[in-house]
């Protein structure tokens, strides 16, 4: 459980969803945020990310998400999936980990202008030819080892 910063300007746009009608302007915000709630949901489900009784509150830039699931490495994708979203600053968590031996939390890495797996894979683990860990690591969000981008985060598994 904790709350995690991202870089707000980095990352995809959130799927698109149609504004609802409303009368006042705290409506509209309401109504706002409750779309992109919706969004995030579906970015999580569209990951196809293991996390029972999700549930998703959004105020302006800052998202809370609580649920079940089994493993860690799904609580952190989710964490990542959410918070690598243009547009989304933090994200408090409070998902819960169900499993007798969970394994240890990863290292976040925010991705700097110039940096690649390998050379991440360097600065982590001493050898540039372990950037597939990473990259697996952080699969279904990056689908190409290539493309990284500067403002988004990402997992790195601790490794014997």
């Amino acid at each position: 459980m904790g709350l995690f910063s991202f870089f707000k300007k980095a990352g995809p746009k959130p799927p698109a969803v149609k504004d609802a009608p409303s009368s006042s302007s705290q409506d509209r915000t309401e109504a706002a945020n409750a779309l992109k709630a919706m969004a995030l949901k579906n970015v999580i489900t569209g990951l196809n990310l293991p996390v029972e009784n999700l549930d998703i509150k959004v105020n302006d830039d800052h998202v809370i998400v609580t649920g079940i699931t089994t493993s860690q490495t799904d609580r952190e994708k989710a964490i990542l999936a959410i918070g690598n979203i243009d547009g989304i600053a933090t994200v408090e968590d409070y998902i819960q980990v169900n499993t007798p031996a969970p394994e240890p939390e990863s290292k976040f890495y925010e991705v700097k202008s110039g940096d690649t797996l390998g050379k991440i894979a360097k600065e982590f683990y001493g050898n540039a030819s372990k950037y597939p860990v990473i990259f697996e690591a952080n699969k279904p969000m990056l689908t190409n080892p290539d493309l990284i981008y500067p403002g988004q985060m990402l997992r790195i598994p601790n490794i014997d």
